[in-house]
This record gives structure tokens, sequence and C-alpha cells, in this order.
């Protein structure tokens, strides 16, 4: 079984995070869930990354490089849509990571001034139409990430949603989050 680390959305550690960290944790995985928002969550994406703001991204991702601290170096880093900037930066910086499971989100390996790291296989998952990952160069950040990797996919879901995957949010897609979950699983067994 895999040792996982995930890094919520924008609107923090939700209810809907948690419940996806639940369904890797009954497939007997053990899943970590830092809380780098401390406690708060929110009702839009807005008001999430008007406190990110406001807290400042640099704490953030202070609170990033804290939280893998107290944790083994041989995990699988996933993140969520703002939490994929944290697991594509520890994959990339952090020696030991198995694997990565990007969702909502990818950036270029480049934007961490280093490769992505020989052997560490890639999973990534959208929406074709989500205005933030198919709309803002995600989905091309993606496509090029996969290539790199020897054992890269890249898995895209039809619809124009962005947090699909949050079963506490408006935006929950039940189908293509429940196609997400079984590919997640696939790929834990794998690393």
């Amino acid at each position: 079984m895999a040792e996982v680390v995930l890094f919520h959305h924008a609107q923090g550690l939700t209810e809907g995070v948690v419940a996806f960290a639940d369904r890797l944790r009954d497939a007997g995985h053990t899943v970590h869930t830092p809380d780098l928002y401390d406690g708060h969550t929110f009702a839009n994406l807005e008001e999430g990354i008007g406190y990110a703001q406001q807290v400042g991204f640099e704490t953030i991702q202070e609170r990033v490089v804290q939280a893998a601290t107290d944790l083994p170096t041989e995990v699988v880093y996933a993140g969520i849509s703002l939490g994929v900037m944290a697991a594509q930066r520890l994959t990339q910086t952090r020696p030991g990571a198995r694997g990565a499971v990007l969702m909502e989100a990818c950036v270029p390996p480049s934007e961490f001034g280093m490769p992505w790291p020989a052997g560490v296989p890639v999973q990534v998952h959208g929406m074709d139409a989500d205005p933030f990952f198919a709309g803002e160069g995600d989905i091309e950040a993606a496509r090029v990430l996969v290539k790199e990797v020897e054992d890269g996919e890249l898995f895209v879901y039809p619809g124009d949603r962005h947090l699909f995957i949050d079963s506490s949010l408006t935006s929950y897609d039940a189908d293509a989050s429940a196609q997400v979950t079984e590919r997640v699983l696939d790929f834990l067994t794998r690393v």
C-alpha cells in the first residue's frame, strides 16, 4: 500500500477533500491531509484565493515544506487545484517521491527550476472545458509533462467544472470523480 500526502485546493481542507482521502484510505492506503489554511474553509474559490493572498503564497509554501518535514520521504504527492503546486514542487525538489497525482491543475516542471525526477510516475486529471485547467494553460503543461515522464498519464474528462472532485461543493461531478478515484487507486497499486 502507498503512503500519500494530499494537498487541498484554494477553498481549504473541505469535507469533500477529506472524503476523497477517505476513499483512498478505505482501499488500504495511508493518506495525510495537511491543512495549509489552519482550519479555514471558504464557500467559494474567490474567498479562498483571497485568503491565500492575505496570508501570502510564500507563507503557504512554508507550510507545505513544514508539512513534508514531518513525513517520510517515500510518498506519493497529490494535490487538487492550488494543492497541485505543493504536490508538484515536493515531487520535484524533495528526494524520494514515489509518484505524483495532479488533479485539476498542472504547471511546467521548469517552474521549480529542475527537471521532473527520473523514474517518478505522474498522473494528471482535469476537465476539457474547465476555465482554469483548460483555459489557463494547465492542460498544455500536462501534455508536455506526461510526454517527458516515462510513466506519465493524462486523463481529460468532458465538462467545464473546476473542483469537480470535491463532493462538498456544487461543482462536484459524481461520475467524473468516480473515474478519478478508480484511476488514482490503480496508480497507487503500481507505485
